[in-house]
């Protein structure tokens, strides 16, 4: 105060002219009729106002648009009362510019306590404004999204505390909204999974690992229903989980239908290999008095049985099958087709890759196998005490070769000029159902057959 003592009014009003038209804000007097008396320069400024003397001495009410007339009167009136008052609103600059900005109204009194005059000070908010909006409108889009699609989505805290479902959760579920925030979501599974979906989710929280399983969720009608559960986590640039989601798919339609199709499959496989049964009773009784016939109807009985153990070792979900799905392999299919051939002393071997198998290759495939090795047995290495068979299995990127090889057997002088019917058939339905090439050489050690196929073809 001492310093300032000495000041004229003049040096004093200077003085706080240049404090004013320092500040960020848009800093303006109104009179007691409305009217703009000063504007600081940074307002001027923010306002885009090239001449003060365009808004002196003009109501303040026409620098804002008509929508926010309203604000500006209760603001006025307030101030004129003696009660400061604060909102939010849009008002363009001079030349355009879209601005929003927090107005605040202040009375100025007199000594004798009278408001005089009132002090507006507006801030540009419109970074935030900007920002809120996009917000506000992703969230919007992001609702509609996941409330257009016909899946239950939700989504929890990198803890696992479920903190959002979308409205097909609550349509599905028929809970009230919130009611399975948190931990309450495993109550609506069926009481036998839950311990299994809890150990599931576990893992996934502690390792990152994707969630994925299935269990019974209770639809709102009260019955338990199937659907899927997946749910991938969402990383910081630290790697650091910040967000899980995931959904629930209704497959209990799905499952159903699958349940009874399993069934079909597996009567239809039943009475496939009950047809096999009667076909070969039925050439035992054809040839009984026919003896000159017998040899013939024996090889084609050992056809069909080696169709029979093909289907019988890939037919689908059978209880009494020879393997199970997951072990139905093309060299599961080989052993067992030529163990009949094989007199205990390890004389065919089976090596290389080993791929799955599907029905319509191991009837192709048993078809081949079983004519080379009845070959063998007649004429090649198996008829001889020392000879051996080897199959070895090589993948080649998407071909798989197949290769016989027999050792050991009676001199072989040449190929051939006669094939077989069944070696012709074996042949036509490699071929024809597999898509194969197949080769054969006779060497001198014995004869050498290489199936070239599709691994797809295969399973």
């Amino acid at each position: 105060m001492g310093e300032d003592a000495g000041m004229s009014i003049a040096e004093r009003a200077d003085l706080l002219r240049s404090i004013l038209d320092s500040s960020v804000d848009c800093i303006k007097v109104i009179e007691r009729d409305g009217t703009l008396s000063f504007m600081n320069a940074n307002g001027l400024c923010a306002m885009e106002i090239d001449h003060p003397q365009s808004v002196l001495g003009r109501p303040w009410r026409e620098l804002w648009p008509k929508d926010a007339g309203e604000q500006l009167n209760e603001a006025i009136a307030a101030g004129l009362n003696g009660e400061p008052t604060r909102f939010e609103a849009y008002c363009p600059t001079a030349k355009g510019t879209p601005r929003w900005w927090d107005v605040t109204v202040s009375p100025l009194r007199e000594a004798s306590g009278e408001v005089s005059r009132l002090v507006a000070v507006s801030r540009d908010v419109s970074d935030r404004i900007e920002v809120e909006t996009k917000l506000r409108d992703s969230e919007t889009r992001f609702h509609a999204i996941v409330n257009s699609i016909d899946q239950m989505i939700w989504s929890t805290r990198p803890d696992g505390y479920h903190d959002f479902y979308n409205d097909r959760w609550y349509e599905f579920t028929g809970v009230p909204a919130g009611s399975t925030d948190g931990e309450a979501w495993n109550g609506m599974f069926h009481p036998d999974d839950q311990e299994r979906a809890w150990a599931v989710w576990r893992h996934s929280l502690l390792t990152g690992d994707p969630y994925h399983i299935e269990y019974r969720l209770r639809h709102r009608s009260g019955e338990y229903r199937w659907v899927i559960g997946r749910a991938q986590c969402v990383r910081d640039e630290e790697g650091a989980i910040v967000r899980w989601y995931g959904t629930c798919t209704d497959i209990h339609d799905l499952k159903e239908a699958e349940e009874q199709r399993e069934l079909i499959a597996r009567e239809l496989s039943h009475r496939i290999k009950n047809i096999f049964a009667v076909i070969l009773s039925l050439l035992t009784l054809s040839t009984r008095n026919r003896p000159d016939l017998r040899p013939v109807m024996q090889e084609v009985e050992q056809r069909i049985a080696a169709l029979s153990a093909a289907h019988e070792y890939v037919r689908p979900h059978s209880p009494d099958s020879a393997a199970p799905d997951e072990h139905r392999t093309l060299q599961g299919l080989l052993l067992l087709l030529l163990a009949p051939y094989d007199d205990g002393h390890q004389r065919i071997l089976v090596d290389g890759c080993d791929l799955p198998i599907g029905a319509h290759a191991a009837t192709s495939i048993a078809l081949l196998f079983h004519e080379l090795a009845t070959n063998a047995a007649k004429y090649g290495a198996l008829s001889h005490p020392d000879g051996t068979v080897s199959v070895s299995c090589e993948r080649r990127g998407d071909r798989l070769q197949v290769t016989w090889r027999e050792h050991g057997g009676p001199p072989v002088s040449g190929t051939p000029e006669h094939r077989g019917f069944g070696t012709q058939l074996a042949d036509r339905v490699v071929a024809g159902q597999l898509d194969a090439r197949l080769s054969r050489n006779w060497l001198q050690t014995g004869v050498e057959v290489t199936v070239d196929l599709s691994v797809d073809r295969l399973a």
